[in-house]
């Protein structure tokens, strides 16, 4: 399922908020020390696009260890999407091999979700497909603060009501958290940095 996504660029040859990635490029190449990111929604776009670069960055701040200090991605490494129709909405959530490309996991559609809860669940689910397949040297990477926020402290805050529609999801999100509390994660947990490398390659709504 193909995601609409806004795209904001803060420093570019014409700054705004873009409604494709085609004219989000045309802003951003050839354009030294460009700034630009992807939102899910239109109102988060033009909210992050107001409040400017440096202020988005620093209400988005992640930890120490999560942050991306290598200039390229790590090779050796899993990436995690979520795309979700509406928030809340129908959602889907997956994760991807960097080197290859090549789909690892890729769980739903789900009736009624959110692109958060999505992000947490596959980064959980990347994390046990590492210790389950003993994938020694792998490092996983997100590009939601709030997810691997979620993660490092081992619950998941979201505020979707619990309904008979996400009951499945609900279930989904307990048994992630119970996984947290039982295993000592050791592959390393990072934030993919968009501004620097573009769209996270298991982003659904990705073109080109």
């Amino acid at each position: 399922m193909a995601k609409q996504k806004w795209y904001v660029v803060w420093a570019g040859h014409e700054p705004g908020v873009y409604d494709s990635w085609d004219e989000c490029l045309r802003q951003i190449s050839g354009y030294s020390g460009a700034r630009y990111k992807g939102f899910g929604t239109r109102t988060e776009a033009l909210s992050a696009y107001e409040e400017g670069y440096a202020g988005y960055q620093r209400r988005h701040q992640v930890a120490p260890e999560q942050q991306a200090l290598t200039e390229v991605p790590l090779g050796r490494a899993l990436v995690v999407d979520a795309a979700c129709s509406g928030n809340p909405g129908v959602m889907e959530y997956r994760g991807v091999y960097l080197r290859d490309r090549s789909v690892a996991f890729q769980m739903g559609p789900f009736p009624r979700g959110t692109n958060n809860i999505g992000e947490f669940l596959a980064i959980v689910h990347a994390l046990a497909l590492i210790e389950q397949q003993g994938l020694e040297g792998m490092v996983v990477y997100s590009d939601s603060a709030i997810a691997l926020s979620w993660v490092r402290r081992g619950r998941c805050k979201t505020l979707l009501e619990r309904t008979s529609e996400t009951a499945q999801l609900f279930a989904l999100i307990e048994r992630a958290e119970r996984w947290l509390a039982t295993h000592r994660t050791t592959a390393p947990l990072y934030k993919w940095d968009t501004v620097r490398w573009g769209e996270i390659p298991a982003d659904y709504g990705r073109k080109g």
